[in-house]
């Protein structure tokens, strides 16, 4: 397998650290390595937009599930199907979004698509606040999600490539991941108790406000207002070039196919947590929260200790690693009946999952030449798209045989995948 040295290749743009004239931020990152990236600003201004966009996402993940608790009785199969509808554009829409984040401005892809997200909120707490609310104008606004993230995250992942030299792409990426981590944490535990005081209408009003800032803290970036150089090709010639580029290149041949195993089995949780935790620890929404904020609490640690670890070898063989305890955990979690005892476990299971994301992410850029990297972004957003190919499917094998032994049963699944895996593709250990 051959990999590319270190110094290859190289970003579109590299910029110096904007001068403030060593202003604090800029002290304080050349003091402390894990932030290093803060020392850009426009580096900081996409960090503060994907974190309030993050927030809004994660904040939106809980009320939205509870409010399809209280529509649909707390039926695991239709939570499925709204993660189904939120996922699933992620499948088509992305080589479309990848191919567009090559192409035009993509600042101006994410300042439409943070608009847009803010409209739809909106509109939906409207609903909801009227008391006329349906499942299916939760599904529709999920598919509407959906489609707008696939158009934004291709955009604002290539954008860091653009911004961050080379040398530091894995903090960069790390602290990205950490924005998301970040609003684990608190976006589920702010909206499982503001629905106790303002119902799930009110946390949909908040959320859209939260969507206005994200589009805010867009402005000021000064990267990517310009699109690339047209390749000549039409629209499905691009997404057919990205393809072909994707599966000549063994590194990321190997990556792509692995990002795909803990979507279809790690992922699992996500989707049937709502109803687990109801069937199996009886919460409320304001507990329910706090579950999906633990993790969120291990997965900023994990984002974290990787974008304060300098360039080491064989990092191929910690993305297995993780990928394998992440398993194990799941299917342990799974069996346990005591909110005391999920929560440490929950911990644990963040950390090795944020750090198999953000790994995943940083190996892909590195291993992709800069005309490439929206395209390649789009076909890892694709993997989030897989999801639905093991959400219903456990959505409805939790409706007969209950969550937590489905949950078992996805956890085991992802263990044995990327045991496999690693055994008929053993040069990936050795990704460096």
């Amino acid at each position: 397998m051959s990999i590319r040295s270190e110094s290859e290749p190289q970003p579109a743009v590299e910029l110096s650290p904007v001068p403030a004239q060593r202003g604090l931020i800029q002290r304080v990152a050349d003091r402390f390595p894990a932030v290093e990236s803060y020392a850009y600003s426009d580096f900081r201004w996409l960090w503060l937009g994907a974190l309030t966009s993050y927030l809004g996402m994660n904040m939106q993940w809980i009320t939205r599930s509870w409010l399809v608790i209280e529509l649909a009785d707390a039926s695991p199969l239709a939570l499925a199907s709204v993660i189904v509808t939120f996922a699933l554009p992620m499948t088509v829409i992305s080589p479309i979004g990848g191919v567009l984040a090559d192409r035009f401005s993509r600042r101006k892809m994410m300042l439409y698509t943070q608009a847009g997200n803010a409209v739809l909120t909106l509109a939906v707490g409207v609903l909801d606040f009227a008391g006329v609310i349906e499942l299916w104008h939760v599904i529709v606004s999920g598919l509407i999600n959906g489609s707008l993230m696939a158009f934004n995250m291709p955009s604002r992942q290539a954008m860091v490539s653009d911004i961050i030299p080379q040398s530091k792409l894995m903090n960069g990426m790390s602290l990205m991941s950490s924005a998301m981590n970040v609003t684990r944490i608190i976006g589920p535990a702010i909206a499982g108790v503001l629905i106790i005081f303002v119902g799930t209408e009110g946390v949909f009003f908040l959320i859209s406000a939260v969507y206005l800032t994200a589009f805010l803290a867009i402005l000021p970036i000064k990267v990517g207002n310009e699109g690339k150089e047209r390749s000549g090709k039409s629209m499905y010639g691009d997404i057919i070039a990205g393809l072909a580029y994707a599966r000549s290149a063994s590194p990321l041949f190997g990556l792509i196919i692995m990002s795909f195993i803990p979507i279809l089995f790690g992922m699992s949780l996500y989707a049937l947590m709502p109803a687990w935790a109801w069937e199996s620890l009886q919460v409320g929404s304001d507990n329910l929260g706090g579950l999906y904020a633990v993790m969120g609490v291990g997965a900023l640690m994990g984002s974290l200790g990787l974008a304060s670890m300098p360039r080491f070898k064989r990092r191929g063989m910690l993305l297995l690693g993780s990928c394998v305890i992440w398993g194990i955990l799941l299917a342990t979690v799974a069996k346990m009946g005591s909110y005391a005892v999920v929560m440490p476990l929950l911990l644990v299971m963040g950390l090795v999952s944020s750090m198999f994301m953000s790994l995943i992410m940083t190996l892909v850029q590195t291993y992709t030449s800069a005309e490439m990297r929206g395209r390649m972004m789009s076909i890892v957003m694709m993997t989030f798209g897989a999801m639905p190919l093991s959400a219903l499917p456990l959505g409805a094998l939790a409706e007969q045989i209950g969550s937590g032994n489905a949950l078992f049963a996805s956890g085991i699944m992802l263990a044995v995948f990327t045991v496999v895996f690693a055994i008929v593709y053993p040069s990936f250990l050795k990704i460096k």
